[in-house]
């Protein structure tokens, strides 16, 4: 099997995984400093686990470039890896 198939699919999976984290993100109740400091926390967090997975994202990307073919074997892989 190819590898560009595989690497969609991973791609895939991750977008979903940044949009269902960024559904957590909610609007503040007013335009106070303080109502924006209560989802400051939150941001932080949204933050944080955005780079989390850039770095996953990217290192994965690096690994498949590696790659000439996909086996089974790897494919399993990877669906333990996106679990």
């Amino acid at each position: 099997m190819p590898k560009n198939r595989m690497e969609a699919f991973s791609d895939g999976v991750l977008a979903i995984i940044i949009t269902i984290m960024v559904l957590e993100l909610h609007m503040p109740d007013g335009a106070t400093f303080d109502s924006i400091k209560s989802i400051i926390p939150t941001f932080i967090a949204y933050i944080l686990s955005y780079l989390y997975v850039g770095i996953y994202w990217n290192n994965h990307h690096h690994l498949v470039s590696t790659l000439s073919k996909v086996s089974g074997k790897i494919l399993w892989f990877n669906l333990h890896w996106l679990f």
